[in-house]
Order: structure tokens, then C-alpha cells, then sequence
């Protein structure tokens, strides 16, 4: 009887297009573990409705019943004052906290104030899930799930920092001012974009629905091709493990890694012990491999002692930044890109299936993590980090330009459609970063009005009835202002806050307004996309350099596409380290390409800076990879080129 119920409740479940129903029977398995779990961490509500904090204190005190039903009211005894035993109603409202659709399944008509056992601990333990994800209701002695209020700095310490701190991101610093100065920017941004409608010949209206020609990309020049020949004959064939030694030995970035105590005088050559471990890490072949071709040089225990203790993800970060440094010093650098523009993308790299990072990823078609990566303009790749495959990849967009150290600091970022949402906008802002993502389904999105009188000529089908809400921004500017000071201080981190805020919360303050105000950054941002054919451009070609360096960076990791280790900090070196050895190559490459250039011009070939910005440092076919591997320490013959020396036969003026 009890199967033939379940089967119609699961016929059901699907004709009713509700499938909370079909839920229990995951649950099932991992109930015990729910309710010791919930038994074990102290929560505490970050808001003054505390409706489902209440219903898992009923919960836990029907953990022992087996009944189908249970009353929605439930006596139970509690230790009092004295210590006696005392009698105690607990009562669950379910109409405070649960969906309709939940209730429909939780009640049954036939047994009026009882509730279905069994869905009433799945809804509960789901919505519990919900708020510690919102942070609603926090953990209290945890991290990832303490209460984010907590953590924040107070106004009192916010307050002296506020003046610099707006300066520095280009925001007025009164609430009031703030909420003009967007308000306005909204206003004739849409303004702008509504009188220059008769004139976007890409912009069509059909139905109220924007719809975009696509351009055809521009075609290179005879003559960028013929460069591009030219350099390419002229770039020397270097090994892959020269290329580590010959940078390390130019830039030192072997210099932060050793052991934590500061000097060992056991190690024998330190550049060679370091630039072998970086090579055995960020290709994968491991220390064993590496140790099996150098015949004799370097043992197993000695490339597994460097990679284990002798470097951290730190550590390999403050190298990785010596490398872009000295690329950033390069002229050809700065023809390929000024260095403020930044793509946030990630890539799939696989890893054994029973570790804590790894799951199956339904975008990337595989199983394991991602590779998330800040690509500058310039080709350089700034700062890479590991994450899960189910995260929101927007929520390590901003901590990846915060944690970025080296000289070059851009405040454009471009990313996919994981790269945006709305409090991403509206946290991007507020640190005074520009966030123009590449947008799937864009015309789906909601343009906001920046006031209910606001109508237009050409673009008024574009926007709905929804307005802006200013005086919610400006409301809970404190609110704001704390939150980004405190990320711009270290006293939390913008995954933290973002990982929260990531997800739609009916109470939290704090969504509320970074979602009211990135909804206004984001008309702006869809605006300025509809009527900016090069904004679009740009967008394009600088992801597309981030796509390029996922491939480049694929290809140096030979050893293999799976992370065989569990260990998600040795994890996160694999892909830090795989980033340095590409930063490496990418500035050999830059260096070789300006002395292939100068030499072309020296022959008395017009070299143009435009043609030459077209020519990509990805270049394999140049860097050996396979074949002996010796490790040839001798001092470079010559140093690299750095600086271009075309027509007119002058260098360019030195950078300040």
C-alpha cells in the first residue's frame, strides 16, 4: 500500500510540474547524518525572523518519530532553572518560511493541523541549506557560515577611511550624492543611447525584443600576415626546461620558494632544484617522471620535498609576479595592450573522482575542477585560482583582481555569462571596478527605468514598469560602504560575501541593496552594449585572449589532464605553478618577438605597431617540449631584448 501511495505521489509530482515530492527519496540515506549535523553546530539567526530557525528546533525534537504524521504542535521537556525538567510547546509554522508548492505536499486535507513526516524534514533541512548559503542564519565558531554582519568593520572604523576610499573608486561619498550620481548616469546613458537609435544600424527592435547584427570581424592586413611570417622564421627553437632556467636565471623568481625556516643549507643549487619543480608541477608529469629523464640529477625525494614544502600558493604567486613585471617592462607589451582591461574565464581540468573540490560539471562536459584564470590584454595571465565545477564563477571575479599583486592593475573586467550578477555589479562599482561582461540571452534581462516619468522615443519598449529603487540604496549606504571597505581591507573576503550574496535571500539587507544597485550598473552596462559596436569588440577579442591562454596553458600541462592528488592545496599549486611556467614562456616569447622585429626593421622593412599588436606570444611551435632534457645552468650568452628598436630607427621613449 505504502509503495502504490508513492507511486501515485510520483505521478503526480510530474503531471503537477512540482518536484518536491521526489526529494525524499534522496534523503533517505543521509537523514541520521542531518540531524547529528544539526545537533552538533550552534545556529543563530543574522535577522529578527527567526520562523526557520524554529522549525529545526521542532525538527530535532521529532527526530525519533515514525509515525506517517505529526502534529504541528508537539510538547516536549527541557532542563529548567533548577535543573528539574520542564514542560515546553513548540509549535512549526510552515506558512512563515515554506513555498506553496511545499505546502501543498506537506498538509493533507483528511488530517486537519498534522503534517507529512517525512516532507516536513526534507522542506525544513532545504530551507535550513537556503539561509546558511544567504546567511540568514549563520554558524556560530565557523568560517565559510559565520554571521557576515560579524565580520564586517564598524561604521566607527569605516568612517575615516570613507573619503579616500570614494575618491579611489570615483563614487561620491554622501548617500544622497551617491544615489544623483548613478541615478543620472542611468538617465542619460539611456538618454544618449535613445538618441543615437536612427543612427545604430546594428540595433533592431522586434517586438520590444533588442536583437543585434552580428559584424563580421575585422580581416588582417596583407601586411600583418607577412610580419607575422617574418617573426615567426626569425624566433630561435628553445626547450621548454632552458626557457624556466634562462627566466629564473634573468628574473630570480626562484628566489621565494624554500623552506618555511628561511635557508637550508642542504640544498644543492637552488634555481635548479626550483625551476625542476616547477616544471614537474605545472606540466603534471610529477617528480617521478621528471627525476626518471634527468638521469641522476635530481632525485624523486628531492623534487617531492621542494613541491610539498619548500612552495605554497603564495609563494608561487610572488614569482609568477616577478615574471609579469618584466614582461610589463617590454615595448611589445604595450602594444599589445594597455594593461587596464582584464578576462575572467575558467577552464575544466580533471581529478580523481573521491576528493573535496571535484565534481561533474554539466558546462565543461567533465569531472574534476576549474582552472579560474584573470587574463590581462596584454596576454599575460595576472592571477589563477581552483574552484569547484558548481560554484557561480562570478563569485571569484573581484577576489582574483584583489589578490592580483603585480604592476599591472586593471579596473575593466570582461567575462562570460558566469562572470556577472548582480551584486557582482554592484560590488565591482563600489571597489571602482568596470565589470562589461559577454552575456548570454542579455535580451532576456530587465532594464530598470531610473524613474517612473522616465519614457523614450526609440528605446521605451526595452524597459518594463520597474524602477530603480533609490531610496533602498541610499538607505543602507552605510551598509554598503562597510562591506567594501572592509574587502578593500582584508577583514573578509569577496568569495565570502559574494557566496552569500550569490544567492536570493528574502531577508538579508545586504543582498537587497547590492542587488538594487547592481541592477542599476547593469542597464547601464546592457545600454552602453547596444550602442557601443567597439565596447563589444573589445569585449570579444580580450575573452577570446582568455580562451586562448586556457588552450596555451593546456598545452604546456603534456603530462596529462588529471590532477592525480586529493590534497585540493597541492590541487591549487598545479594550476598556479602550470600559470608561472606560461608566464615564463609568454615572456621569452615577447622577448624573442622584439628581437626578430628589430631585426626585420633592420633589413629595411617597415615594421607598423598596428600589424606588430596582432602577433600573438602563444606560440608553440617554437618551444620543445619532448626530447633530452638536460639542465643547462650557464649564464645566458647574451640578455634578452627588451626594448624596439623600428622605423624610424629610434627606441622608445623610456617608461617612467
Amino acid at each position: 500500500m505504502d509503495a502504490l501511495a508513492g507511486a501515485h505521489e510520483a505521478v503526480s509530482a510530474h503531471h503537477g510540474n512540482n518536484y518536491f515530492p521526489l526529494l525524499d527519496q534522496h534523503y533517505r540515506s543521509h537523514r541520521s547524518a542531518l540531524f547529528t549535523l544539526a545537533g552538533a553546530i550552534e545556529l543563530e539567526a543574522t535577522t529578527a525572523e527567526r520562523s526557520v530557525l524554529e522549525a529545526v528546533e521542532f525538527l530535532r525534537a521529532l527526530r525519533g518519530a515514525k509515525a506517517a504524521f505529526v502534529p504541528e504542535e508537539i510538547t516536549v521537556e527541557r532542563p529548567g532553572p533548577a535543573g528539574d525538567p520542564v514542560k515546553v510547546r513548540l509549535r512549526i509554522n510552515v506558512e512563515a518560511f515554506a513555498s506553496g508548492q511545499w505546502r501543498k505536499i506537506l498538509r493533507d486535507k483528511t488530517r486537519p493541523g498534522m503534517l507529512v513526516r517525512r516532507h516536513l524534514e526534507v522542506c525544513v533541512f532545504s530551507y535550513l541549506a537556503a539561509e546558511l548559503r544567504s546567511g540568514d542564519i549563520a554558524v556560530a565558531g565557523s568560517d565559510s557560515y559565520a554571521n557576515l554582519h560579524d565580520q564586517l568593520m564598524s561604521w566607527e572604523e569605516c568612517r575615516p577611511l570613507v573619503p579616500a576610499f570614494c575618491a579611489q573608486a570615483g563614487i561620491p561619498a554622501e548617500p544622497d550624492a551617491l544615489t544623483a550620481h548613478y541615478r543620472d548616469k542611468l538617465a542619460t546613458t539611456a538618454a544618449a543611447v535613445d538618441a543615437g537609435y536612427p543612427g545604430n544600424t546594428d540595433l533592431l527592435l522586434e517586438g520590444g525584443r533588442p536583437v543585434l547584427r552580428r559584424r563580421k570581424g575585422a580581416e588582417r592586413r596583407p601586411a600583418a600576415l607577412a610580419l607575422e611570417a617574418a617573426i615567426h622564421d626569425r624566433l630561435p627553437q628553445r626547450a621548454l626546461l632552458d626557457i624556466l632556467t634562462r627566466t629564473a636565471y634573468l628574473l630570480g623568481w626562484h628566489r621565494h620558494f624554500g623552506p618555511a625556516s628561511g635557508s637550508d643549507p642542504k640544498i644543492r643549487n637552488a634555481m635548479a632544484r626550483y625551476v625542476l619543480t616547477a616544471f614537474a608541477h605545472g606540466t603534471l608529469l610529477g617528480p617521478t617522471q621528471v627525476a626518471a629523464h634527468m638521469r641522476g640529477q635530481v632525485s624523486v625525494h628531492e623534487l617531492s620535498l621542494a613541491g610539498n614544502k619548500h612552495t605554497t600558493a603564495t609563494k608561487i604567486d610572488k614569482a609568477s609576479v616577478d615574471v609579469i613585471n618584466a614582461f610589463n617592462k617590454l615595448d611589445v607589451a604595450s602594444v599589445w595592450g594597455d594593461g587596464k582591461t582584464v578576462a575572467a574565464d575558467g577552464s575544466q581540468i580533471d581529478t580523481w573522482e573521491n576528493n573535496l573540490l571535484a565534481e561533474t560539471s554539466i558546462r565543461y562536459g567533465g569531472y574534476g575542477g576549474i582552472a579560474y584564470r584573470h587574463v590581462s590584454n596584454t596576454y599575460i595571465a595576472l592571477f589563477s585560482r581552483f574552484i569547484p565545477c558548481g560554484v557561480w564563477e562570478a563569485v571569484y571575479i573581484i577576489d582574483g583582481l584583489l589578490a592580483n599583486k603585480s604592476d599591472i592593475q586593471p579596473d575593466t573586467i570582461h567575462a562570460d555569462t558566469q562572470g556577472q550578477a548582480l551584486p557582482v555589479f554592484g560590488l565591482g562599482a563600489l571597489l571602482g571596478f568596470d565589470l562589461l561582461p559577454r552575456i548570454r540571452n542579455w535580451h532576456d534581462l530587465i532594464f530598470y527605468r531610473p524613474s517612473e516619468a522616465a519614457r523614450y522615443a526609440h528605446i521605451d519598449s526595452l524597459f518594463g514598469d520597474e524602477v530603480v529603487d533609490w531610496e533602498l540604496i541610499e538607505n543602507h549606504w552605510p551598509d554598503l560602504l562597510r562591506t567594501a571597505i572592509s574587502i578593500r581591507e582584508n577583514r573578509l573576503s569577496s568569495v565570502t560575501l559574494l557566496r552569500r550574496l550569490g544567492n536570493h535571500s528574502r531577508k538579508n539587507r545586504l543582498y537587497r541593496a547590492f542587488r538594487e544597485l547592481g541592477r542599476a550598473i547593469r542597464t547601464i552596462t546592457l545600454l552602453r552594449y547596444l550602442s557601443e559596436p567597439e565596447l563589444r569588440e573589445q569585449i570579444t577579442q580580450v575573452t577570446n585572449r582568455n580562451e586562448a591562454f586556457h588552450g596555451f596553458a593546456d598545452w604546456l600541462m603534456f603530462g596529462g589532464r588529471l590532477i592525480g592528488h586529493n590534497d585540493p592545496d597541492h590541487q591549487e599549486k598545479v594550476v598556479k605553478f602550470n600559470e608561472l611556467i606560461a608566464n615564463c614562456v609568454i615572456y621569452s616569447t615577447a622577448c624573442d618577438i622584439t628581437d626578430a622585429a628589430n631585426d626585420v626593421a633592420a633589413e629595411g622593412q617597415s615594421v607598423d605597431l598596428d600589424d606588430l599588436a596582432t602577433v600573438s606570444p602563444y606560440i608553440t611551435h617554437t618551444v620543445r617540449r619532448f626530447g633530452n632534457w638536460t639542465l643547462n645552468l650557464a649564464p645566458p650568452d647574451q640578455a634578452p631584448a627588451t626594448r624596439l628598436d623600428l622605423e624610424p630607427r629610434v627606441l622608445f621613449a623610456p617608461k617612467t
